[in-house]
């Protein structure tokens, strides 16, 4: 029911955050319904579950439409009729008892639509306005139509929010990974860009925008020219703060740079998210293999048939597989080089030979694809891991 309505709706399926508490919010409302069904609880009694109700507050944080809102519920009510009317044909009782018991639940999974929707949407309306109301709209709204490649006038644009945009700028998305963020949450991540610009900047402030109470989105002034950034800077600075993670785009000039580097910074927060721990607290776009994933990964199925199908036993999901196909993915990266493949995974040279050796004997090798294929479909695997690999079982 989530990947029904993720894929039929526009913007549910924005980021992999967003669809995650989709899912959470679907499965406590279809638990919620189950209950009342087994255990005859009256509507009157019920409160509403928290996923449900955290969902709704962060759709009105990024403006997206509430009429989304409504129409997910109402989608998700006709999928679970279905799914009930499936059931019911399968019983062991008469046609008119099936009408009845058809009957019964339609009507109540209909009474408790209505009042859950009447319920998030009156949420949803209040921290619509609140949200607006306490992120300076019109910097926010003059961001999202650059985004939405809506016009705007670029002197009007600086003269409002006092961000140059004829200028080349540095994209970063930052997000706070608590399980429970606090009201200072947002001024945190707010601090950790003012940080970056000042580290990475041409000496004017960054400018700033709130996505919802857990991320937010900044551009970096860089000024008339590119200016390097050390990853590993940016990714001490996330690790120092505790519970953020960062996700850069690459340096470009001008509002179509300003909009293509968000892209960017965008696209390796994806990747970062589909990634989970497997990658570090900063990540860029211009890192090894993160743009080529970030496109992969919109097509999960296909990418999955093609990893399996490029690295053959390899994309077994299994521990000892697992240990050969990063050590094969370490050793086409550094150019097949047995040194700095050893140096890089922290083991002897004669280790990193057995490993490969083992690739080749018993069988686990690639197929007949190129080098340049395996070590895609390997890099695939290290950021996205379970989600594009084969349960050993399958064999």
């Amino acid at each position: 029911m989530s990947e029904l309505l993720a894929s039929e709706i526009d913007m549910l399926d924005a980021d992999q955050d967003l669809v995650e508490l989709l899912l959470a919010s679907v499965d406590a409302n279809t638990k919620t319904i189950v209950h009342i069904l087994t255990n005859h609880i009256p509507i009157e009694h019920l409160q509403p579950t928290t996923a449900a109700v955290e969902y709704a507050l962060r759709l009105a944080q990024r403006d997206i439409p509430g009429n989304s809102l409504v129409r997910a519920y109402h989608m998700g009510q006709d999928d679970f009729i279905q799914r009930v009317f499936e059931e019911v044909q399968n019983l062991g009782c008469s046609a008119e008892r099936k009408i009845e018991v058809l009957h019964h639940i339609s009507r109540v999974v209909y009474q408790y639509i209505d009042w859950i929707s009447l319920y998030v949407i009156d949420a949803y309306s209040k921290e619509r306005e609140r949200w607006n109301n306490a992120r300076g709209n019109v910097q926010s709204s003059l961001i999202h139509k650059i985004l939405a490649q809506q016009p705007v006038e670029t002197s009007a644009f600086e003269s409002e929010t006092g961000y140059r945009l004829e200028q080349f700028h540095l994209a970063a998305v930052v997000w706070s990974t608590r399980s429970e963020a606090d009201s200072g949450e947002l001024r945190t991540l707010e601090d950790v860009l003012r940080a970056l610009a000042t580290r990475y900047g041409a000496g004017s402030p960054p400018i700033i925008t709130a996505v919802d109470r857990t991320t937010a989105w900044g551009w970096i002034p860089l000024g008339r020219g590119h200016r390097t950034v050390d990853m590993a800077e940016v990714l001490q600075a996330a690790e120092s703060t505790g519970g953020c993670r960062v996700a850069l785009g690459l340096p470009a000039s001008g509002v179509a740079g300003f909009k293509r580097s968000h892209e960017q910074a965008q696209a390796a927060r994806a990747v970062a998210l589909a990634s989970g721990e497997r990658t570090p607290s900063a990540l860029s776009f211009g890192d090894q293999g993160v743009a080529i994933v970030s496109l992969l990964a919109k097509d999960i199925d296909s990418t999955r048939a093609w990893v399996s199908e490029v690295l053959g036993r390899l994309a077994h999901d299994d521990e000892n597989t697992a240990v050969l196909r990063e050590t094969l993915r370490v050793f086409l990266m550094n150019g097949e080089n047995y040194g700095k493949t050893a140096e890089q995974l922290t083991l002897h040279r004669n280790t990193v030979k057995y490993r490969l050796g083992k690739v080749f004997e018993d069988g686990r090798s690639p197929s007949a694809y190129d080098r340049l294929d395996v070590a895609l479909a390997l890099q695939v695997c290290h950021f996205l891991g379970q989600r594009v690999l084969r349960p050993t079982t399958a064999v």
